[in-house]
């Protein structure tokens, strides 16, 4: 995989920042579709648990939109 990439986003009214690989953010970008990435990011942290990091839980949302599309 290739390096990290780091974008910010407003959540819950504050920025925070997120470093993912590239190939993650292509999936998460798909994901959205024609809403904002902030708006399926806030959707995806708001369910996660609280002791999962919201970038291990952007990535196992990538791997079930995944397995759920092949």
């Amino acid at each position: 995989m290739s390096d990290l990439v780091k974008r910010s986003v407003s959540l819950s009214g504050h920025r925070t920042s997120i470093a993912l690989e590239p190939e993650f953010w292509a999936v998460l970008e798909e994901m959205a579709g024609l809403r904002s990435l902030a708006s399926l990011i806030g959707e995806i942290d708001a369910s996660r648990l609280p002791e999962r990091p919201l970038a291990s839980a952007l990535r196992v949302a990538v791997l079930a939109y995944a397995r759920r599309a092949g």
